[in-house]
């Protein structure tokens, strides 16, 4: 091998490493960042730990929401299988509703109930996301609607 192919073969060696490392870093500095999504199954069988972000989805149990003072609301999310309370401070979607879908946005505190930061409801009669879909799908709770 002559003096230009190697300097080449060490060109293409050294570009790969670069690569190679650039992603490396950018995956670790992106896993902080990434919010996972749980059904309520999932955060009882995975003890998910307190103060630890993520998403959590499935439908808003029946006769389970109530209003405290100010712009408090508690109601339990569910996947027909396991129940999770929820608190949240603030405005929810115009759409939120009992017995729909609904994706929170925060954490679980000392005592098991999930705080949330942000509330998103489905946004019209046939839109249910993918993940509260996927694990009422799971739950067996999953109803195709008809046409």
């Amino acid at each position: 091998m002559n003096a230009r192919k190697r300097r080449r073969l060490y060109f293409v060696l050294a570009l790969f490493a670069g690569g190679a490392g650039a992603a490396g870093l950018a995956v670790i500095a992106l896993q902080d960042n990434v919010l996972y999504f749980y059904s309520p199954s999932d955060v009882t069988a995975k003890h998910v730990e307190p103060g630890t972000a993520f998403r959590i989805g499935g439908l808003v149990e029946e006769k389970s929401v109530v209003k405290g003072p100010g712009t408090a609301l508690r109601f339990v999310v569910t996947d027909g299988k396991a129940r999770i309370p929820v608190v949240f401070h603030g405005d929810v979607p115009a759409l939120f509703r009992e017995g729909q879908g609904v994706v929170a946005i925060g954490r679980l505190d000392a005592s098991g109930s999930f705080e949330a930061d942000q509330v998103l409801a489905r946004h019209d009669e046939k839109y249910m996301p993918p993940e509260v879909a996927d694990a009422l799908k799971r739950s067996g709770r999953w109803k195709e609607k008809a046409p």
